[in-house]
């Protein structure tokens, strides 16, 4: 189907990182699917023309982009997948995989880099995500990306990793003829053709999964996770022509305070501890900083008169953030049992423990459990977060309710981070 005419509005999405913490979104799109039926908007076979994503959210992106023709079906897909995950399908979790890999990053902390160095140890991930690259073959037909683009379904499908070799952030993005690159401090965005490799280089969380070699300006440079250095997630998707979007985080934008209570005083913390806080940082912190962002320009540009602000050249930018209600680490507290027994010796060398009280612990874990009991569990905050804002997310996309629900009750006392706002941005 044809682009919109430039009058109407070109919606984008924009999936962020974080391991399994991405079954969230998975929820999210279940019901974004659900209430499109609900409203017979069968105008177009997909509600988004612009799809990007980081790190694991890349990977959702791109399956969702290769069925662009039948969204609903398309998610229908996804939802069985993740639902039906196990870790084995991500990274070795087997014994022998754990002995070639996270055993010898034990061995280096534990006899030290010169004694390793003897011995030829040199590891270059705590996990080696190898079966990741057969699920990708089977759940990301790349070659119907490429078919949707040409004939116009799709405007354009993104992903971002950051390099290693230069420091850049990137941002790979196959679209419309007229979407021209860019080029801003320390990242750019880059027209080439999206494979499975860039999916796995966006999603090569550091230290955890391998980083892995892209083509740039005729060299290859090594890439690894897309969150790492992101300091713009949203911009992206306004650079490839979006002026609508919709945001679909892993983790709370504002995490309540640590229940100091419960620490056991003075105590060191865990590597694990130090992990998740430092992966928290790096795949939660820059999204919450960007809205942010967004809504001091909005404040901003609200003071400008109106004749100033069309010269400007800014233009109005809708965002639905939706982010899940509740914190992800105390529900991967739950579910640490369920990862395979050498995953769990492996992170109990790091201080990943199974006691449903050390929340901070299982913040690791929360972007390794693939494992259905946790999927599931994502996925059914994912639904719950969007349908207690359906009436929002219809207003959002412009569709039409013939039998609008009474949420007033349902929703008592429910504060899912779900926004609208208007918010004026130049390209960014």
């Amino acid at each position: 189907m044809p682009h919109p005419p430039a009058s109407l509005p070109v919606t984008g999405l924009l999936l962020t990182g974080g391991g399994a913490r991405a079954a969230y979104q998975i929820g999210v799109l279940e019901s974004i699917a659900d209430i499109s039926l609900a409203c017979a908007a069968r105008a177009q076979p997909s509600p988004f023309a612009v799809i990007t994503g980081t790190s694991a959210g890349a990977i959702n992106a791109a399956a969702l982009a290769c069925g662009a023709d039948d969204f609903d079906s398309t998610v229908r897909r996804m939802v069985d997948v993740w639902k039906n995950f196990h870790a084995g399908q991500v990274y070795r979790a087997d014994s022998i995989g754990m002995l070639r890999t996270g055993a010898s990053w034990l061995t280096l902390m534990s006899i030290g880099w010169v004694l390793a160095r003897w011995r030829k140890l040199k590891p270059r991930s705590l996990l080696d995500n190898a079966p990741l690259l057969d699920l990708l073959q089977s759940m990301v037909p790349l070659e119907e990306l490429h078919e949707h683009i040409a004939r116009k379904r799709l405007r354009a499908l993104a992903v971002t990793a950051s390099s290693y070799s230069s420091g850049d952030h990137a941002t790979f993005f196959e679209g419309a003829d007229e979407i021209a690159p860019w080029k801003r401090s320390q990242r750019y965005g880059i027209r080439q053709h999206i494979t499975h490799q860039h999916l796995l280089a966006s999603s090569a969380i550091p230290f955890v999964f391998p980083a892995k070699a892209l083509p740039v300006d005729g060299r290859n440079e090594y890439f690894g996770d897309g969150s790492m250095r992101q300091s713009a997630p949203v911009s992206a998707a306004i650079h490839l022509g979006a002026n609508r979007i919709v945001v679909v985080g892993a983790g709370r934008m504002h995490e309540p305070p640590p229940d100091t209570a419960k620490a056991p005083p003075n105590q060191y913390p865990t590597l694990a501890q130090i992990a998740g806080h430092a992966l928290s940082n790096i795949f939660l912190d820059a999204l919450a900083v960007d809205v942010e962002r967004v809504r001091r320009i909005n404040h901003t540009i609200g003071l400008v008169p109106p004749e100033a602000r069309a010269a400007s050249g800014l233009r109005p930018i809708d965002l639905l953030v939706i982010s899940p209600s509740e914190r992800i680490d105390a529900i991967a507290a739950k579910h640490v049992n369920a990862l395979p027994k050498p995953v769990r010796a492996l992170l109990g060398g790091v201080g990943v423990t199974s006691d449903r009280s050390d929340i901070r612990g299982a913040a690791l874990a929360s972007y390794l459990l693939f494992e259905p009991a946790y999927t599931q569990e994502l996925i059914a905050l994912g639904r719950a977060d969007t349908l207690r804002q359906r009436e929002e997310v219809i207003r959002f996309f412009g569709w039409v309710d013939p039998c609008p629900p009474d949420l007033a009750a349902a929703g008592a006392g429910w504060a899912p981070r779900v926004e609208r706002r208007r918010d004026p941005l130049r390209l960014r």
